[in-house]
């Protein structure tokens, strides 16, 4: 049954940051796609950011899907713009030159054919900043910005990071867009979950991570918390089990959209239920 002519209720999506865990995403947009759930409305988080980005430009995850499983974009040196030093490792241009590309142009949020929205973190005040407004590439570009790997965004006099910081599952944001039923999106595992098996042998061995690997599993060790906090105020969770594989294990990306797409598939007769709730 196509829940878009029996429903009527706002559908909003909230997609949870992760780095490399949000190729899930895709697998679980291409469900509800399938199964035509209607989505007016999406909020993203880092990874979520721009996987939500990509289909409210899109509407299209056969397009995003055929993107992903292209190799040269994972070719993560050519994303590498090294920074001595500001205030990260990295400059960020290459990564939002690529967002640019990918959408065809400096797109801004108006050009979208779904309303969407991202979240970033002010560094100094620790705020949400919730970015809908002006290009999206750069607002993608901070919203990615894990402290420390990639330099701050300067945004309408504020320095931006990483929105998981403040806000690894924007629940509230995309019910403050208007949603009344709302679908979260969560691919931050527990703690005790998250290490992959080559971060299992490297502990055995006591060796010690490197650098980048620091500086995500600072990011996300509070992100867990944060967003559990959170998931009590959706109508419907979708938690894909990639706890097995690393945040930044980009390499495995037909696995991670395989798992978000059997976690959807799974939640799918719920939403139905839900949405035809009345």
């Amino acid at each position: 049954m196509d829940k878009r002519n029996t429903s009527h209720k706002k559908v909003g999506l909230a997609l949870s940051g992760g780095a490399a865990r949000g190729l899930a995403h895709v697998g679980v947009l291409r469900i509800l796609e399938k199964e035509n759930i209607p989505i007016h409305m999406i909020a993203g988080t880092s990874a979520g950011a721009v996987a939500g980005a990509a289909y409210a430009w899109s509407h299209d995850t056969a397009h995003i899907t055929r993107a992903v499983l292209d190799s040269r974009w994972r070719r993560t040196t050519s994303m590498l713009d090294l920074s001595f030093p500001r205030n990260g490792l990295m400059k960020g241009k290459k990564i939002r030159d690529f967002f640019v590309s990918f959408f065809g142009g400096n797109i801004k949020f108006k050009d979208l054919r779904i309303p969407f929205a991202c979240v970033a973190t002010d560094i100094d005040t620790g705020e949400e900043v919730v970015i809908d407004r002006g290009s999206v590439a750069d607002a993608l570009r901070a919203s990615i910005s894990v402290p420390g790997i990639f330099n701050a965004v300067k945004y309408e006099g504020r320095y931006l990071v990483d929105g998981g910081l403040t806000t690894p599952v924007p629940i509230q944001v995309v019910r403050k867009m208007g949603a009344d039923f709302i679908i979260a999106v969560n691919v931050n595992p527990e703690v005790s979950e998250r290490m992959s098996p080559a971060s299992r042998q490297r502990a055995a061995a006591r060796k010690a991570p490197n650098i980048f690997q620091v500086m995500l599993q600072s990011a996300y060790i509070t992100s867990y918390s944060l967003a559990h906090g959170a998931l009590a105020d959706a109508d419907v969770v979708i938690e894909p089990d990639v706890g097995d594989i690393g945040a930044g294990d980009f390499r495995k990306v037909r696995e991670l959209i395989t798992r978000g797409r059997d976690a959807a598939q799974a939640a799918i007769p719920e939403i139905k239920r839900r949405l035809g709730e009345g």
